[in-house]
């Protein structure tokens, strides 16, 4: 998702860590991934977004803990709204409009920063790709490409 040719990034802090996630989240008992995508894209930004294909899919496993996660990550098109000082989503401390070229430059998780500056920059839209897992104890955490 773009404003203004700039990827809209949700800012997290840990600590002193500070890191970038797209905006997202969780699916509530009955919503489509669709549904979800556009409410947590209000909740964490304060924008409005029309959701489109999937991209690419990754998996998250922690390597302290029981938790997997798979992330899908979708095309959108932001259709409203404002970017907001205050996310209702209180582990964003804020929301960054990020060059593409600096993707790489920034803690981007997970590190999907190759990925998306390829489908930024194709002309159509990518068959959608399976990563693999991006964050795994003793496994190579390289972008597959």
């Amino acid at each position: 998702m773009t404003l203004a040719g700039r990827v809209v990034l949700a800012r997290h802090r840990a600590g002193p860590s500070v890191y970038h996630l797209l905006p997202g989240g969780g699916v509530r008992h009955g919503e489509t991934l669709a549904e979800a995508l556009e409410r947590e894209v209000v909740e964490e930004t304060g924008l409005v977004a029309r959701i489109g294909e999937p991209l690419f899919i990754s998996d998250t496993i922690d390597p302290n803990g029981p938790r997997h996660l798979v992330n899908i990550t979708f095309s959108a098109e932001i259709v409203g709204g404002e970017i907001t000082n205050s996310p209702v989503d209180s582990r964003v401390e804020a929301v960054d409009l990020v060059d593409p070229e600096r993707l790489s430059e920034i803690d981007l998780r997970p590190p999907i920063a190759r990925e998306l500056v390829r489908v930024l920059d194709a002309d159509t839209p990518p068959r959608t790709v399976y990563l693999g897992p991006l964050f795994t104890t003793g496994r190579d955490d390289t972008i597959r490409s």
